[in-house]
């Protein structure tokens, strides 16, 4: 068998990351078009991420350019296995003892969406958007994530498909609700191996009776978080809803909880069982309200929580602890949003949609991979290695290739100039916000 011919290196270390996906690739020109798809979402935010972006040429001037036609063929039509890629990427990240998923980590769900116009792209629609706070023409996904306090990172995604894009709408056997779409991307984190003490999600999924009763079913441990004033059936003098029932906890019976961070600045809370319709500390499912004030329990800092996990289990302290880790999952939109291009994308179809998102992925997986690496090699005291030579100058009337200069650091809030330093930049970005480690927890 004749050796593979090698393709066009991507800068710096994005080669190293992108060698361990080579044998996933048919042939050197899907090679070539990873390493140049990823390097395009790395690039600095100055211009949107779409494929002329990506491949370095003009809008619209150049969108019939052979360098843009060639990655939308790769993103579209080339013959190659996204879940593939996907199931690499995470052996990585689960290889590495700097970013490996432990059990004290939570599998966290959420939904996205982004506008976008027409109706000619797979799955849009006229539907809620989260990113927007309203109704729009858009898109949305169902993720999940893992996280601890070191770091989290992106598991699986599925787009969501609206009844109006079915023929027979609600009753079409395509048709699946967001909450039935997060089952499945948990069987498959559960399927990839990747360990968690808890699933946790917002109230959209915390409301789903049918949610919470295949969490149980399948003793799949849970905090869930609940609308706190949304009412339930109970008699005249027992407490309707988990507002009415955190209001009649008397102060002494809150226990005080400390969040610490990243940055060193501490929070107080306070959190106790709530006993109503059904819940209770001795119960099998029990209700938690944990608040910022427990006289006033603002509505912006209190959150009333469902979890299938007992006392012993896990206490109040670690109850807040591990819904505090869904925060994870905001900072993970903001980041493939805001850098990476997540919603940029110039494709319709809904293969061409899920490769660019798994595309994304890999290239915030790159970032941990970069840091980790980048750690180890500041603790061996090793000097980096030289920056690579400048490109040469192009002739007139090709596409620029963008090669950037990989730098070793770069300050917040410069100009980017390479895949290395928006690593660094990202990562430093995430952890400003991000928990601080437990007392004994060693990286």
């Amino acid at each position: 068998m004749t050796a593979r011919r090698p393709c066009p290196p991507a800068p710096g270390p994005l080669e190293d990351f992108a060698l361990q996906f080579d044998p996933l690739w048919a042939s050197r020109a899907q090679r070539a078009h990873f390493r140049i798809y990823l390097n395009g979402l790395l690039l600095p935010r100055d211009r949107a991420k779409t494929l002329t972006g990506l491949a370095g040429a003009e809008p619209v001037v150049q969108a019939q350019a052979a360098p843009v036609q060639r990655l939308q063929f790769f993103v579209s039509e080339s013959d190659w296995d996204a879940e593939a890629i996907n199931r690499r990427r995470l052996e990585l990240l689960m290889a590495d003892p700097a970013t490996a998923a432990t059990s004290q980590g939570v599998l966290a769900i959420d939904d996205t969406g982004d506008r976008k116009e027409g109706n000619a792209i797979d799955h849009v629609a006229r539907q809620y958007l989260g990113s927007v706070g309203k109704v729009d023409n858009g898109i949305v996904a169902v993720t999940s994530l893992w996280a601890d306090e070191r770091c989290y990172y992106p598991l699986h995604v599925m787009p969501y498909t609206p009844e109006c894009r079915l023929a027979a709408g609600k009753r079409d056997p395509a048709f699946r609700t967001k909450p039935k779409i997060a089952l499945e991307l948990i069987a498959q984190a559960e399927a990839a191996g990747v360990p968690f003490k808890a699933i946790v999600a917002d109230c959209a999924y915390g409301d789903n009776v049918d949610f919470e009763e295949a969490l149980d079913e399948h003793d799949r441990p849970y905090v869930l978080a609940q609308r706190g004033h949304v009412g339930h059936w109970a008699p005249v003098q027992a407490a309707h809803s988990f507002e009415e029932a955190a209001h009649d906890v008397p102060l002494s019976a809150w226990t005080q909880v400390v969040r610490r961070f990243r940055d060193g600045h501490t929070e107080r809370w306070w959190a106790t069982d709530l006993t109503l319709l059904g819940y209770g500390p001795d119960r099998a499912v029990r209700a938690i309200c944990a608040t910022t004030d427990r006289r006033k329990l603002p509505n912006l800092s209190t959150w009333y929580l469902t979890t299938n996990l007992g006392v012993k289990q896990a206490p109040l302290d670690e109850i807040v602890r591990l819904y505090g880790l869904r925060n994870w999952i905001e900072q993970s939109y903001k980041q493939t949003k805001d850098e990476l291009g997540w919603a940029d994308f110039m494709v319709r179809s809904d293969r061409a949609i899920r490769r660019h998102w798994i595309l994304v992925y890999c290239a915030f997986s790159f970032c941990w991979w970069h840091e980790t690496n980048r750690v180890r090699v500041i603790d061996r005291s090793v000097q980096p290695a030289s920056p690579p030579a400048p490109p040469p100058a192009r002739k007139k009337n090709r596409l620029p290739q963008p090669v950037p200069v990989l730098d070793n650091d770069v300050a917040l809030g410069t100009r980017l100039a390479s895949p290395g330093a928006l690593a660094h930049v990202l990562l430093a970005r995430v952890r400003r916000p991000a928990p601080a480690m437990r007392a004994g927890y060693t990286r």
